[in-house]
């Protein structure tokens, strides 16, 4: 017997979540040179690092063999300051810290299931909810999407005795779909109080103002909703890994008890505190991502594809074959992201790059499409 096989079965089961290709592997691939690649595979900012992080973190690099503060107090304090955490009566003692949400989302996971428990998630949603939940020994519920999104009436139809946990992402990865304020606040509403229900909002801050949920100040009303966000997308940090949770304090306390002890590190942590409060980046970077979104709409439109309105900074089209037209895409030097294993084997997922990124991408799909 070899040694793996004494793995639980369920994680013996598990196929390893796949990231974007990076772009020095596709220049060691085809030949290429890093400087003529364009990646619009895995949601980043194409404006890179917000500038105050930046210089959070210059000034930080003298401190690195210290151990980071374990408590993240400042970037809590930065975080309460914002979004007006006090609000939702969670406080400091409220927010967890994650190594990226994803981190967070494993927390969850960790904390509240187990052999004999289910959770509930909807069908094309982030592919590490079933990874988290199948990683405890815990069965996945999958509910069927409604128009690529979450069916909520069918979620909580799904919800069984034995489920603890419930994730829903808003806007939605890999779709980009939108679920209404109305809608959720009603779907909590409903929800059983001993359920905890995670809305994963890691691109909220590319929502329209009028579209963005009032979801800090559902925590006061519902003890049982964690919302989780991220650093990696809008502020540019997707490198640091740094992400965070707001709960209850007693759900929160329950996520620390298995948060590995610094969990994120020092210039994460400074990073991520200056960068909350740089509005001026965050507003450039929607922008130029609502006005990426329109470029890459219209330019489906001339060619003549299908697509998923998106909500969030990046956009699913339809290419039929979507394998074929991802190589076909890597020979000329443009990153994409096939989501065939999202169930939507004819879809292609593009981040929204700079203007001449979109561009590229564009021209090199529909040269490739008239080709076929």
């Amino acid at each position: 017997m070899h040694s793996c096989d004494l793995a639980p079965a369920y994680v013996r089961a598990i196929a390893p979540y796949q990231p974007g290709k990076p772009i020095s592997e596709l220049a060691r691939e085809m030949g290429l040179a890093e400087a003529d690649i364009v990646k619009l595979a895995s949601n980043e900012n194409p404006l890179g690092v917000s500038p105050r992080a930046r210089a959070a973190i210059a000034a930080a690099l003298d401190e690195l063999a210290l151990y980071p503060d374990g408590n993240g107090f400042e970037l809590k304090s930065a975080i309460t300051a914002k979004l007006g955490v006090e609000f939702g009566n969670i406080g400091m003692s409220g927010i967890v810290l994650g190594n990226g949400s994803n981190d967070v989302l494993e927390l969850v996971a960790r904390a509240f299931l187990a052999p004999g428990t289910s959770a509930v998630y909807s069908r094309h949603a982030f592919a590490v909810y079933p990874l988290v939940t199948q990683a405890t020994g815990a069965i996945g519920i999958e509910t069927p999407a409604l128009d690529f999104g979450h069916d909520l009436a069918a979620m909580l139809a799904a919800i069984r005795d034995d489920t603890r946990v419930v994730f829903i992402a808003n806007p939605n990865n890999p779709t980009g779909t939108l679920l209404d304020a109305a809608s959720l606040a009603a779907f909590l509403k409903s929800v059983p109080e001993q359920v905890i229900v995670v809305l994963d909002e890691a691109y909220g801050e590319f929502l329209d103002v009028d579209l963005q949920a009032p979801s800090v100040a559902w925590l006061a009303d519902y003890p049982n909703l964690i919302l989780t966000r991220t650093f990696s997308k809008a502020y540019g940090l997707a490198g640091l890994r740094v992400g965070y949770a707001l709960a209850h304090p007693d759900v929160a306390g329950m996520l620390n008890r298995v948060r590995q002890p610094f969990n994120v590190n020092s210039l994460a942590l400074l990073g991520a505190a200056a960068a909350i409060d740089d509005a001026e980046f965050i507003a450039a970077s929607k922008r130029v991502n609502d006005a990426g979104m329109a470029q890459m709409v219209q330019g489906f439109q001339r060619i003549g594809l299908e697509f998923i309105p998106s909500f969030g900074n990046f956009i699913c089209v339809k290419v039929g074959p979507a394998g074929e037209v991802f190589q076909a895409l890597l020979k000329r030097g443009v990153i994409v992201r096939p989501v065939g294993n999202y169930g939507m084997p004819e879809y292609l997922r593009v981040s929204i790059g700079l203007p001449e990124q979109n561009a590229r991408f564009l021209a090199a799909l529909s040269e490739i499409l008239e080709q076929a």
